[in-house]
């Protein structure tokens, strides 16, 4: 079993990133890496950069660990999955977060304290990687799910929830996780914005994000 940080040493371990990063400068705009896509290209497409890539990614993995679980497969139902998302997404997300166009305090600091190839090392680990399948504890709630899911959310994250290059895979996501996102995109938060999902969410009751999220936190 791999050692896992208490959270006092987390929270110091974020004072640090922040003291050495822009996030901790006031006035400074942080760094903006404008060519990850085009780098993760390169990489998929040399066997050497591959290999170091995947080396890199598990070592940076280790500690990811600490939130995402083992093989990014979360323990905590409010926090993501990252097995199996889609590498480009993956690594679309870790720009947005560098540039704190996503919102989260600990991982700004954090994506913004990792090298482009560890970025592109750690994306690519988890995109490999098994979702750990977790049967519906409700099937008529996930039924009712699925009703809505084949109507609305098919056409952008496709039959199997496995989304693209652009959009998120939210097959067996964690379903608290998937309960917050969902209503932040319905209710206009600005932690999380995006105008199809606000668009597509905007009429969802709480009872249809219920059985969204128990159908598609059990899809394999």
């Amino acid at each position: 079993m791999k050692k896992r940080f208490p959270a006092a040493v987390l929270t110091a371990l974020l004072s640090v990133l922040l003291a050495s990063s822009a996030l901790g400068q006031p006035g400074k705009a942080p760094a903006v890496e404008v060519d990850l896509q085009a780098r993760l290209k390169e990489v998929e497409s040399t066997p050497r950069l591959l290999e170091a890539a995947h080396k890199t990614g598990v070592k940076v993995a280790s500690f990811c660990a600490n939130c995402h679980g083992e093989g990014g497969n979360s323990a905590n139902p409010d926090t993501p999955n990252l097995a199996g998302q889609n590498t480009s997404y993956l690594l679309e997300q870790t720009r947005q977060f560098a540039e704190g166009k996503r919102k989260n305090l600990f991982m700004e600091g954090m994506i913004r304290a990792l090298s482009t190839e560890e970025k592109i090392g750690v994306v690519l680990h988890y995109a490999q990687q098994e979702v750990a399948y977790k049967p519906p504890t409700n099937a008529a709630l996930a039924a009712k799910g699925q009703d809505y899911y084949n109507k609305i959310c098919f056409r952008c994250h496709g039959d199997q929830g496995r989304g693209n290059d652009k959009i998120a895979r939210i097959a067996g996501q964690q379903p608290g996780y998937l309960t917050l996102t969902l209503k932040r995109y319905r209710d206009g938060s600005a932690l999380r914005s995006d105008p199809l999902m606000a668009a597509n969410t905007k009429t969802m009751t709480d009872v249809d994000i219920a059985a969204v999220v128990a159908y598609v936190s059990s899809m394999k």
